[in-house]
């Protein structure tokens, strides 16, 4: 067989328009148009946009935009188009199994590789997040059922879980992945209780000391399967896709033997709609190393004999709002950092913000906070009003 001619330039321009061919049919499914006029459109600034999505689907699309390949006014109407008409399901590429096999079949989150999301991403810096977050930097989604404004809502979502634990004055909270202390400082400060955080973060341990030092909180740099002791109420606020279907199970035994009899277990984390599919390429390998978000099945199947499930509420709709907010401020601080962080990071915090609030606006991904006790509550749980 002669091969001398497979890549002569006419059969390399064949074999692009024949990608480009097939992703402009894709995007059509969505109302998507290559190059056209309306804010979800795309526009295309290199041909080779088109055979990296057709060879690494979601991984290849988000590495083409850091390196300017195509642009969107509105990714997040994007993404929400797009997820909505599952387009993701029409690329699976081969080059791509061994992400799949990793996930599926290793512990990606063991005790030794669970520290580096917190030496990626949450010490990014705390002055930068200071600039996106609201002024107790609560990384997680708000509740906006009566809010107006950022720190409306994340107060509000923090009131909301103490009331839902039903805290009282001088209660013992464990708040496992506490992040920069949001809940505890609010708890200690408007409940009265004592919490004892543990976070993979140092900088995140550093901000919560100087910020709530009048307070007597404790912090720990340390991996939740070494927490001891017993605790009246335990929470957990956007920490579980951390850990890993392989650690789900321990995570939850670790809760279980720290909680005392009575007490309860709060879990509020990001799920997915289906239990067998794995972390998209991109946010694995550019913002949550290691992250695998949960299933209702996985979370029920790890809690099943150790809890009575109480509660389960998902307002994962509000995570949409919370995440234009993160992405206006975003916008808003980002000369303060062009200079230290350079373009690149900023298509790719661009695209991670507005990416994720597409996928929470077509209802692809959840969020979810479970209310758990050990036995079960006597008469029955009082849901918060």
């Amino acid at each position: 067989m002669n091969t001398g001619n497979l890549n002569t330039p006419s059969l390399l321009r064949r074999r692009h328009s024949a990608s480009e061919h097939f992703i402009e049919a894709l995007l059509e499914k969505a109302d998507i148009q290559v190059n056209g006029s309306r804010p979800w459109d795309i526009q295309v600034h290199s041909p080779e946009l088109f055979d990296r999505v057709i060879a690494q689907a979601n991984l290849g699309l988000g590495e083409s935009y850091m390196d300017g390949l195509w642009d969107c006014e509105r990714l997040d109407q994007f993404f929400d188009r797009a997820l909505s008409a599952r387009l993701d399901q029409y690329i699976r590429p081969s080059r791509l199994l061994l992400h799949y096999l990793r996930a599926r079949l290793m512990n990606l989150q063991n005790s030794k590789r669970a520290w580096q999301v917190g030496e990626r991403h949450y010490d990014l810096g705390n002055d930068f997040y200071a600039t996106m977050l609201d002024p107790r930097m609560t990384y997680t989604c708000g509740f906006w059922k009566h809010a107006k404004t950022l720190e409306q809502a994340q107060e509000a979502k923090l009131d909301m879980i103490c009331r839902k634990l039903e805290l009282e004055p001088g209660m013992r909270v464990l708040d496992i992945g506490c992040g920069w202390g949001s809940f505890m400082g609010y708890a200690s400060e408007h409940y009265g209780v004592k919490c004892v955080g543990v976070t993979i973060s140092k900088e995140q341990m550093r901000w919560a000391q100087e910020r709530y030092s009048n307070l007597g909180l404790e912090f720990h740099l340390q991996d939740y399967r070494e927490v001891h002791g017993r605790f009246d109420r335990i929470v957990s606020v956007g920490m579980f896709e951390h850990v890993g279907r392989r650690n789900h199970r321990t995570y939850m035994q670790v809760a279980e033997r720290c909680l005392e009899d009575h007490g309860l277990f709060l879990l509020h984390t990001i799920g997915k709609n289906v239990r067998h599919s794995v972390t998209d390429p991109w946010i694995d390998r550019y913002i949550f190393p290691n992250g695998d978000l949960p299933s209702i099945g996985q979370i029920g199947d790890a809690a099943a004999g150790l809890f009575v499930t109480e509660d389960l509420h998902n307002f994962g709709a509000d995570y949409d709002r919370t995440l234009m907010a993160w992405h206006a401020n975003f916008e808003a601080a980002w000369p303060r950092f062009r200079e230290q962080l350079g373009k690149r990071f900023y298509r790719m915090w661009r695209y991670y913000l507005l990416s994720c609030a597409g996928a929470f606006r077509a209802r692809d991904i959840q969020l979810w906070q479970w209310v758990f006790s050990r036995h079960g509550v006597r008469g029955g749980y009082n849901r918060y009003t």
